[in-house]
């Protein structure tokens, strides 16, 4: 696929992605609005800036390797991913219905472009290791990036596997945190602090990048940065604001699991148009 870091034309698409996925949750009734909104730049980031991947050809051996470990923010993965040509985009507003191939949280036996299936916090840096080690030892040049939640990062697997990175050096593993500091259930801090996590991937022998998760330039500064870092697993501590691009429900932990309704749908698309 053609790359482009076009910063003009990828805030335009952010929009569009933000519309899509509004669209898509209003239209299903039910899924998962801020952690969905909040990880818009860092997808597109990746898959239209970074990744090296083949929408005509999804299982091309040589591709990079992109694990949504946080599953339940899957409408804004899906909605890039037909934006890149994996599906036609009007397959978008069967999200959750039934027969379709777009489930709550992806499952790779239905949807190209998917790696494996994720929803079951915890889990996804497991498996993004075992493929950068499995790349590795096959002799490829691919490179895994995965994208964890902050809530998440209260699981014991994701130390375990933090652990399990540092220790084999696994150098072409790029973990992307989605710093919003809101869970199902309140403020991160509240529910299970996880401060100060700079200082803990540290610990466990990460190199550690922090930005801001909104803003493209920093974030394809730290991704070509982190790829130039050897004989360490990196990830990227990016701060970002939980429903971001529509003000009511930016911070709001009550829309963690919740769609638009048609009248909220309504007023947050009239925002995204005039911002």
């Amino acid at each position: 696929m053609s790359l482009t870091r076009n910063i003009k034309y990828l805030r335009k698409l952010a929009k569009e992605i933000r519309k899509d996925v509004l669209v898509m949750l209003n239209e299903a009734g039910s899924g998962h609005t801020g952690g969905s909104l909040s990880v818009v730049e860092l997808l597109i980031a990746l898959f239209f800036g970074k990744l090296r991947h083949d929408p005509k050809n999804p299982q091309w051996k040589e591709r990079d390797r992109f694990v949504l470990s946080k599953g339940h923010a899957a409408p804004t993965l899906y909605a890039i991913l037909a934006h890149c040509g994996y599906f036609p985009r009007k397959e978008l507003f069967s999200l959750r219905k039934l027969g379709t191939r777009l489930q709550g949280h992806p499952d790779c036996k239905f949807t190209p472009g998917i790696e494996v299936p994720t929803g079951s916090l915890g889990q996804g840096l497991s498996m993004a290791n075992g493929m950068a080690l499995a790349a590795r030892l096959d002799g490829l040049s691919s490179r895994v990036y995965v994208l964890l939640g902050d809530g998440e990062v209260q699981e014991g697997q994701i130390w375990e596997a933090a652990m399990t990175a540092a220790h084999y050096k696994i150098d072409n593993l790029c973990a992307i945190l989605d710093n919003n500091r809101l869970q199902i259930d309140g403020w991160v801090s509240d529910v299970m602090n996880i401060d100060p996590l700079t200082d803990k991937w540290r610990a466990f022998g990460w190199a550690t990048i922090e930005i801001d998760g909104h803003n493209f330039e920093e974030i394809f500064n730290a991704l070509d940065e982190a790829e130039k870092i050897k004989g360490k697993p990196t990830i990227i501590i990016a701060r970002t604001i939980k429903g971001k691009g529509v003000s009511f429900f930016e911070n709001q932990a009550k829309y963690h699991g919740v769609a638009p309704t048609k009248e909220e749908l309504e007023r947050a698309l009239k925002e995204l148009e005039i911002a």
